[in-house]
């Protein structure tokens, strides 16, 4: 039996029209000879009826003071809401279909409520449906814990069951549809001449989503590594294959993925610098600051330690309460607000020369001060006043030429 998994998000199944675009392409998974294993999020975004924030607006929001466990039993109704309404058109459209929730479909998770990792993957149920219709709809985002409550997997979930399903059926390949044309060289709304990418590597990927690129969740990409399948982000809206996410250049496995320096450029934006500065004499600064924000279960990012004192980042949202328990334990931190990290990532820039001397030139001949940096085999990252993130993106962008290195790349690929 050859499957492929196709998910669809909140934005691909809002409404009538957008369900139909989505069903185009499993007519067209279903007439090269897939079984298709369908996912799908709650329909719509907030205020819209049976969108995830519209369900939590209900009980107050994300200050409810439901129970985790009764918390989860709300969020799962979306999607659960979504499967059937999918379902129903499929039928509609003459296509043999079912609908099964995420536990029905062989999700077994820890208890933790709201964070549910999965466990195992029992799809004995799921392969028999499959040998009866052409479909089947999965609720995306859920689970079941082993006493039976219902566990969500928290936001993005929805890519981790596709991957999680994609591995589970050795699938051909898993395909995330969203409203974009697939990953960017760049956010296409800051940067002029963003364009899509036709191939990247896992690695590249994940790297792209924790560093502030929204296309896809880095959870998932971990989960189809692993089991080495691969991805395609693609539109709902048009015909094109989108962006291959695997670990080689084309398709044909086996083959070496083609090294460039740089792939694209993420930025996260509201966040703050924190400096804390070690008193005389004081040499457990490092361990007491990051001991004191973990114990307030806030996370911190881009970090710098030296003997005088450490430097690292936190959400705008956080800073007054990182500043207060900071006041509290005796210091003084400098506070640099309103900053925007900004991240140059490729699989091929480990061990090339002149990377770091492009990006800081780049953005020197722009005025744009950097004020922090770090980097890994695979990421270089800069700190800038968010008044220049656009400016920033931009200047790396071209300092990079993503938009002539792509155009070749892809047709090179041809």
């Amino acid at each position: 039996m050859k499957i492929i998994v196709q998910k669809f998000g909140g934005t691909s199944v809002r409404d009538d029209e957008s369900r139909t675009h989505a069903i185009k392409h499993i007519k067209q998974a279903i007439s090269e000879g897939y079984k298709v294993v369908v996912v799908v999020s709650a329909m719509g975004r907030k205020g819209e009826p049976y969108a995830t924030d519209t369900l939590l607006s209900l009980v107050g929001g994300n200050v409810s003071g439901l129970k985790p466990r009764e918390y989860d039993l709300l969020l799962s109704c979306g999607e659960i809401i979504s499967s059937v309404v999918f379902t129903n058109k499929l039928h509609e459209n003459g296509i043999t279909a079912t609908a099964l929730t995420g536990s029905q479909a062989g999700f077994s998770t820890n208890a933790e409520h709201t964070g549910a990792k999965i466990l195992e993957m029992k799809c004995d149920r799921l392969l028999q449906e499959l040998e009866e219709v052409e479909v089947v709809v999965v609720a995306g985002f859920q689970g079941a814990a082993p006493n039976g409550d219902i566990t969500t997997i928290g936001r993005g979930g929805s890519d981790t069951s596709a991957a999680a399903l994609g591995s589970a059926l050795n699938a051909d390949y898993i395909d995330i549809f969203t409203d974009v044309e697939g990953i960017m060289t760049a956010d296409p709304r800051i940067a002029e001449n963003a364009r899509p990418l036709s191939v990247v590597t896992y690695t590249e990927v994940c790297n792209l989503a924790y560093q502030g690129a929204k296309v896809i969740h880095p959870r998932a990409v971990e989960i189809a590594m692993q089991a080495k399948v691969p991805i395609r982000i693609r539109s709902t809206y048009t015909e094109g294959l989108g962006t291959l996410v695997t670990s080689a250049s084309k398709q044909n496995k086996g083959s070496d993925i083609k090294e460039r320096p740089v792939t694209g450029i993420a930025h996260v934006s509201n966040v703050t610098q924190v400096k804390v500065f070690a008193k005389k004499d004081q040499y457990n600064l490092q361990s007491e600051v990051f001991k004191a924000m973990a114990n307030e279960n806030i996370s911190v990012d881009f970090i710098n330690i030296s003997p005088k004192g450490v430097v690292y980042t936190v959400t705008e949202e956080m800073t007054d309460r990182a500043l207060s328990i900071l006041n509290s334990l005796g210091h003084d931190p400098q506070i640099e607000r309103n900053c925007a990290k900004v991240s140059v990532v490729g699989a091929g820039m480990a061990g090339v020369p002149g990377v770091t001397s492009k990006i800081v030139t780049a953005l020197t001949e722009k005025g744009i001060r950097i004020l922090q940096s770090a980097d890994s085999h695979t990421t270089i990252w800069v700190l800038v006043k968010e008044s220049d993130l656009v400016d920033a993106v931009n200047a790396l962008h071209d300092a990079f030429q993503l938009e002539t290195a792509q155009l070749e790349y892809e047709r090179d690929e041809i």
